[in-house]
């Protein structure tokens, strides 16, 4: 039996301006390309795939200038109005290449810095996984809840005992993935991990890393670029 291939599979869909510079925000510049293409090489650069599927909005037209021909990387242009429907959507495309048991890496459009060691960590702990996991690390901040209403107060501050933030690449097997996004209620679904929970199977935890941020507000670009940089300079 042969053994099971990589692919990667990057939601890119969204169309949304609010972030800033008149653009979606994967395509702001970051180090002097895209947030995009800079999370394609993050995995190309890493990890050995045998191809990295990009998904985008039907007629997304600065895919091809702020991110390019790379090779073995394709574009598909079925994404949905949401990530799960993206994800989805992205599964179904590649169901034409990918086997059962093949391994299946989803990672965030906007999350550049993940690095080789981190990678290496989720590639070796889950090799021998029948299902799969994902990144995380360990809850450090102290939870709070808010109460509803007018204003907002802290109604009670919250156990953090064996809460994880989990990160991307999450890394399952294709068929299993699939079958979980089939079923699932698409509406409430925020990761990969939470569809295969809906098996009634656990995903691993693998330790992943602070630096993995995902850029969600504009301050972030300048972190993501300093955490880059800094890397650069250790090479």
């Amino acid at each position: 039996m042969a053994a099971p291939r990589r692919f990667a599979l990057i939601p890119a869909a969204g169309t949304g301006m609010r972030f800033g510079g008149g653009v979606p925000k994967q395509y702001v510049p970051l180090a002097g390309s895209s947030l995009l293409r800079r999370s394609i090489d993050a995995l190309n650069d890493a990890v050995v795939l045998e191809a990295v599927f990009v998904v985008l909005a039907p007629g997304d037209k600065l895919y091809a200038e702020r991110v390019g021909n790379v090779r073995g990387v394709e574009a598909l242009y079925c994404g949905g109005a949401t990530r799960a429907e993206s994800v989805k959507n992205g599964l179904t495309a590649i169901g034409r290449r990918a086997e059962a048991e093949d391994w299946v890496l989803v990672h965030d459009a906007v999350r550049p810095c993940v690095d080789v060691t981190t990678l290496n960590r989720l590639l070796h702990e889950l090799e021998n996984e029948p299902v799969g996991g994902l990144l995380a690390v360990p809850l450090l901040d102290t939870l709070k809840r808010a109460e509803t209403g007018a204003g907002l107060r802290a109604m009670s501050t919250e156990s953090r005992d064996g809460l994880w933030c989990a990160q991307t690449p999450q890394m399952f097997r294709f068929a299993i993935l699939q079958h979980a996004f089939r079923n699932a209620d698409l509406a409430r679904i925020t990761d990969e991990a939470q569809a295969v929970e809906t098996l009634g199977v656990k995903p691993r935890l693998v330790q992943g890393s602070p630096s993995n941020i995902k850029v969600t507000y504009p301050e972030d670009v300048a972190l993501a670029e300093a955490i880059l940089e800094q890397r650069r300079a250790r090479e």
